[in-house]
Protein backbone atom coordinates (compact mmCIF):
# COMPACT_ATOMS: atom_id res chain seq x y z
CA UNK A 1 0.00 0.00 0.00
CA UNK A 2 1.56 3.57 -0.64
CA UNK A 3 2.22 5.74 1.88
CA UNK A 4 -0.37 7.83 3.66
CA UNK A 5 -0.52 11.56 3.52
CA UNK A 6 0.71 12.81 6.82
CA UNK A 7 -1.42 15.77 8.99
CA UNK A 8 0.53 18.60 8.78
CA UNK A 9 1.36 20.52 5.23
CA UNK A 10 5.15 19.44 3.87
CA UNK A 11 7.97 21.78 4.30
CA UNK A 12 6.97 25.11 1.62
CA UNK A 13 3.39 24.09 0.89
CA UNK A 14 0.84 25.62 3.62
CA UNK A 15 -2.62 24.49 3.63
CA UNK A 16 -3.97 27.97 5.33
CA UNK A 17 -6.42 29.36 2.65
CA UNK A 18 -6.84 26.18 0.66
CA UNK A 19 -10.44 24.87 -0.22
CA UNK A 20 -10.72 20.86 0.57
CA UNK A 21 -11.37 18.27 -1.25
CA UNK A 22 -15.32 18.36 -2.07
CA UNK A 23 -17.19 15.61 -0.23
CA UNK A 24 -20.34 16.56 -1.07
CA UNK A 25 -22.04 13.69 -2.56
CA UNK A 26 -22.03 10.71 -0.57
CA UNK A 27 -20.64 7.32 -1.98
CA UNK A 28 -17.76 4.50 -1.52
CA UNK A 29 -15.16 4.39 0.48
CA UNK A 30 -12.42 6.93 -0.96
CA UNK A 31 -10.39 5.10 -3.89
CA UNK A 32 -7.07 3.09 -2.81
CA UNK A 33 -4.73 4.03 -5.14
CA UNK A 34 -1.86 0.84 -6.36
CA UNK A 35 1.86 2.00 -6.29
CA UNK A 36 2.52 0.96 -9.73
CA UNK A 37 0.47 3.64 -10.85
CA UNK A 38 -0.29 5.88 -8.65
CA UNK A 39 0.52 8.91 -10.29
CA UNK A 40 -1.26 8.63 -13.35
CA UNK A 41 -4.30 7.37 -11.52
CA UNK A 42 -4.27 10.25 -9.36
CA UNK A 43 -3.86 12.23 -12.78
CA UNK A 44 -6.85 10.92 -14.01
CA UNK A 45 -8.79 11.50 -11.02
CA UNK A 46 -7.82 15.31 -11.01
CA UNK A 47 -8.87 15.70 -14.40
CA UNK A 48 -12.16 14.43 -13.96
CA UNK A 49 -12.78 16.20 -10.79
CA UNK A 50 -12.09 19.20 -13.17
CA UNK A 51 -14.22 17.69 -15.84
CA UNK A 52 -16.88 17.72 -13.33
CA UNK A 53 -16.50 20.98 -12.02
CA UNK A 54 -15.52 19.61 -8.13
CA UNK A 55 -12.27 20.98 -8.37
CA UNK A 56 -13.41 24.89 -8.67
CA UNK A 57 -12.21 27.57 -10.86
CA UNK A 58 -10.17 30.35 -8.38
CA UNK A 59 -10.12 27.55 -5.70
CA UNK A 60 -6.82 26.87 -4.18
CA UNK A 61 -5.90 23.29 -2.93
CA UNK A 62 -2.75 21.60 -1.63
CA UNK A 63 -0.67 18.66 -2.38
CA UNK A 64 -1.32 17.20 1.40
CA UNK A 65 -5.15 17.78 1.82
CA UNK A 66 -6.01 16.12 -2.01
CA UNK A 67 -3.07 12.96 -0.91
CA UNK A 68 -5.18 12.29 2.28
CA UNK A 69 -8.72 12.75 0.08
CA UNK A 70 -6.84 9.94 -2.49
CA UNK A 71 -5.39 7.58 0.47
CA UNK A 72 -1.79 8.59 -0.68
CA UNK A 73 1.39 10.78 -0.08
CA UNK A 74 1.32 14.18 -1.08
CA UNK A 75 4.63 13.71 -3.31
CA UNK A 76 2.30 11.41 -6.64
CA UNK A 77 -0.52 14.46 -6.12
CA UNK A 78 2.07 17.34 -6.08
CA UNK A 79 3.27 15.93 -9.68
CA UNK A 80 0.26 15.16 -11.21
CA UNK A 81 -0.78 19.15 -10.36
CA UNK A 82 2.64 20.02 -11.87
CA UNK A 83 1.45 18.04 -14.75
CA UNK A 84 -1.78 19.74 -14.87
CA UNK A 85 0.03 23.36 -14.75
CA UNK A 86 2.05 22.44 -17.75
CA UNK A 87 -0.68 22.02 -19.75
CA UNK A 88 -2.62 25.06 -18.26
CA UNK A 89 -5.37 23.44 -15.78
CA UNK A 90 -3.88 24.58 -12.89
CA UNK A 91 -1.44 27.26 -11.29
CA UNK A 92 1.36 27.21 -9.12
CA UNK A 93 0.53 29.12 -5.65
CA UNK A 94 3.65 29.35 -3.53
CA UNK A 95 3.34 28.23 0.05
CA UNK A 96 -0.39 27.23 -0.63
CA UNK A 97 -0.63 24.69 -3.41
CA UNK A 98 -2.38 24.92 -6.78
CA UNK A 99 -5.25 27.16 -8.23
CA UNK A 100 -7.08 25.77 -10.53
CA UNK A 101 -7.49 28.28 -13.23
CA UNK A 102 -10.59 30.42 -14.10
CA UNK A 103 -11.95 31.02 -17.56
CA UNK A 104 -14.81 32.34 -19.39
CA UNK A 105 -16.72 31.63 -22.31
CA UNK A 106 -14.76 33.31 -25.16
CA UNK A 107 -11.57 31.20 -24.14
CA UNK A 108 -13.84 27.87 -24.51
CA UNK A 109 -15.27 29.48 -27.90
CA UNK A 110 -11.51 29.87 -28.80
CA UNK A 111 -10.60 26.45 -28.36
CA UNK A 112 -12.85 25.21 -29.78
CA UNK A 113 -12.58 26.72 -33.14
CA UNK A 114 -8.74 25.86 -32.59
CA UNK A 115 -9.96 22.38 -32.31
CA UNK A 116 -12.29 22.19 -35.33
CA UNK A 117 -10.03 23.95 -37.76
CA UNK A 118 -7.36 21.08 -37.16
CA UNK A 119 -9.77 18.39 -37.02
CA UNK A 120 -12.73 19.67 -39.90
CA UNK A 121 -10.17 19.36 -42.43
CA UNK A 122 -8.73 16.24 -41.52
CA UNK A 123 -12.05 14.32 -41.08
CA UNK A 124 -13.07 15.44 -44.77
CA UNK A 125 -9.19 14.48 -46.22
CA UNK A 126 -10.12 10.72 -44.53
CA UNK A 127 -12.85 10.72 -45.61
CA UNK A 128 -12.45 10.00 -49.14
CA UNK A 129 -9.24 7.97 -48.30
CA UNK A 130 -10.09 5.58 -45.30
CA UNK A 131 -11.95 2.11 -46.06
CA UNK A 132 -15.42 1.38 -45.35
CA UNK A 133 -13.87 -1.49 -43.56
CA UNK A 134 -11.64 0.64 -41.45
CA UNK A 135 -14.41 3.05 -40.45
CA UNK A 136 -16.50 0.34 -39.30
CA UNK A 137 -13.59 -0.73 -37.10
CA UNK A 138 -14.61 2.31 -34.77
CA UNK A 139 -18.20 1.46 -34.13
CA UNK A 140 -17.33 0.09 -30.75
CA UNK A 141 -15.95 3.41 -30.21
CA UNK A 142 -19.26 5.72 -30.99
CA UNK A 143 -21.47 3.48 -29.55
CA UNK A 144 -19.73 3.97 -26.41
CA UNK A 145 -19.71 7.50 -26.50
CA UNK A 146 -24.26 6.51 -26.93
CA UNK A 147 -23.57 4.48 -23.76
CA UNK A 148 -21.59 7.34 -21.72
CA UNK A 149 -23.77 9.99 -22.83
CA UNK A 150 -26.77 7.91 -21.22
CA UNK A 151 -25.17 8.20 -17.73
CA UNK A 152 -25.01 11.82 -17.61
CA UNK A 153 -21.68 11.72 -16.58
CA UNK A 154 -19.58 14.69 -18.53
CA UNK A 155 -16.37 13.41 -17.04
CA UNK A 156 -17.52 9.43 -18.38
CA UNK A 157 -18.68 10.76 -21.58
CA UNK A 158 -15.62 13.23 -22.09
CA UNK A 159 -13.57 9.81 -22.24
CA UNK A 160 -15.48 8.27 -24.28
CA UNK A 161 -15.42 11.31 -26.37
CA UNK A 162 -12.13 11.62 -26.77
CA UNK A 163 -11.18 8.09 -27.18
CA UNK A 164 -13.47 7.95 -30.43
CA UNK A 165 -11.32 11.56 -31.59
CA UNK A 166 -8.72 9.70 -31.21
CA UNK A 167 -9.29 7.36 -32.86
CA UNK A 168 -10.66 8.79 -35.77
CA UNK A 169 -7.08 11.50 -35.98
CA UNK A 170 -4.99 8.03 -35.67
CA UNK A 171 -6.08 6.85 -39.13
CA UNK A 172 -3.83 9.74 -40.74
CA UNK A 173 -1.20 8.16 -39.51
CA UNK A 174 0.06 11.48 -38.05
CA UNK A 175 1.15 11.13 -34.03
CA UNK A 176 1.87 14.85 -33.52
CA UNK A 177 -1.98 16.07 -34.92
CA UNK A 178 -3.24 13.17 -32.54
CA UNK A 179 -1.51 14.71 -29.41
CA UNK A 180 -2.04 18.34 -29.97
CA UNK A 181 -5.82 17.85 -31.05
CA UNK A 182 -5.60 15.15 -27.70
CA UNK A 183 -4.54 18.01 -25.60
CA UNK A 184 -6.81 20.62 -26.99
CA UNK A 185 -10.22 18.37 -26.24
CA UNK A 186 -8.90 18.08 -22.82
CA UNK A 187 -8.82 21.72 -21.76
CA UNK A 188 -12.32 21.99 -23.54
CA UNK A 189 -13.51 20.32 -20.74
CA UNK A 190 -12.47 22.63 -18.10
CA UNK A 191 -15.10 24.08 -15.93
CA UNK A 192 -16.10 28.17 -16.85
CA UNK A 193 -16.11 30.60 -14.20
CA UNK A 194 -19.56 30.86 -12.65
CA UNK A 195 -20.84 28.92 -15.78
CA UNK A 196 -22.75 25.67 -16.08
CA UNK A 197 -20.85 22.51 -14.38
CA UNK A 198 -21.78 20.37 -17.30
CA UNK A 199 -23.71 19.89 -20.32
CA UNK A 200 -27.23 18.54 -19.95
CA UNK A 201 -27.65 14.58 -20.03
CA UNK A 202 -29.09 15.96 -23.51
CA UNK A 203 -26.92 18.13 -25.06
CA UNK A 204 -24.40 14.59 -24.59
CA UNK A 205 -27.06 12.42 -26.31
CA UNK A 206 -26.93 14.76 -29.36
CA UNK A 207 -23.36 15.00 -29.27
CA UNK A 208 -22.81 11.03 -29.43
CA UNK A 209 -25.49 10.68 -31.47
CA UNK A 210 -23.67 12.66 -34.35
CA UNK A 211 -20.39 10.44 -33.85
CA UNK A 212 -22.94 7.57 -34.87
CA UNK A 213 -24.75 9.28 -37.74
CA UNK A 214 -21.06 10.67 -38.59
CA UNK A 215 -19.62 6.86 -39.12
CA UNK A 216 -22.41 5.42 -40.89
CA UNK A 217 -22.47 8.43 -43.50
CA UNK A 218 -18.63 7.61 -43.48
CA UNK A 219 -19.00 4.02 -43.95
CA UNK A 220 -21.38 4.66 -46.37
CA UNK A 221 -19.27 6.64 -48.72
CA UNK A 222 -22.01 9.38 -48.34
CA UNK A 223 -20.19 12.63 -48.95
CA UNK A 224 -22.49 15.22 -48.30
CA UNK A 225 -24.09 13.58 -45.28
CA UNK A 226 -20.46 13.46 -43.87
CA UNK A 227 -19.72 17.32 -44.74
CA UNK A 228 -23.71 18.09 -43.25
CA UNK A 229 -22.82 16.01 -39.85
CA UNK A 230 -19.02 17.85 -39.47
CA UNK A 231 -21.13 21.29 -39.64
CA UNK A 232 -23.24 20.18 -36.95
CA UNK A 233 -20.73 18.34 -34.34
CA UNK A 234 -18.14 21.56 -34.95
CA UNK A 235 -20.27 24.25 -34.95
CA UNK A 236 -19.27 27.74 -35.93
CA UNK A 237 -16.49 26.41 -38.46
CA UNK A 238 -17.94 25.58 -41.81
CA UNK A 239 -17.12 22.32 -43.59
Amino acid sequence: MPPQAQGGAVRGEHTHGEQPFPQSRPGPARPVVQRSSVRGQILQALRTALATGELRPGAVYSAPALGERFGVSATPVREAMQQLALEGAVEVVPNRGFRVVERDARELAELAEVRALIEVPVLLRLAGAVPAARWAELRPLAEATVRAAASGCRATYAEADRAFHRAVLSLAGNEQLVRIADDLHRRVQWPLTGGPAARTRTELMTDAAQHVGLLDALIAGDADGVRTLVGEHYPGVGA
